[in-house]
């Protein structure tokens, strides 16, 4: 059984990252709210959100890429998964 690769267009991520956050924080966040001023993110909860790109996404985030801007809004963190697939993936 192969796993397909998720979809990475930038308006794909952006869907996905909308309806996970939906699931775990029980609202739908617009696309350039911050999350963090909104109350919808803690720090701790940053941390899933790392995982969840890293796994979804087969990214690595490391050093200065965990900064929390990168993952204010639905619109940062899709931009952050956007530029470690283009600086990162030889494929």
């Amino acid at each position: 059984m192969t796993t397909a690769e998720p979809e990475t267009d930038t308006a794909a991520v952006e869907k996905e990252l909308l309806a996970f956050l939906t699931e775990r924080v029980g609202a739908e966040p617009a696309l350039d709210q911050d999350l963090f001023a909104a109350g919808l993110v803690s720090s701790m909860f940053a941390m899933q959100l790392v995982v969840h790109l890293e796994d979804t996404y087969d990214v690595e985030i490391v050093g200065p890429e965990l900064a929390l801007d990168n993952f204010r809004s639905v619109r940062a963190m899709s931009a952050l998964v956007q530029r470690l697939r283009q600086d990162g993936d030889p494929q």
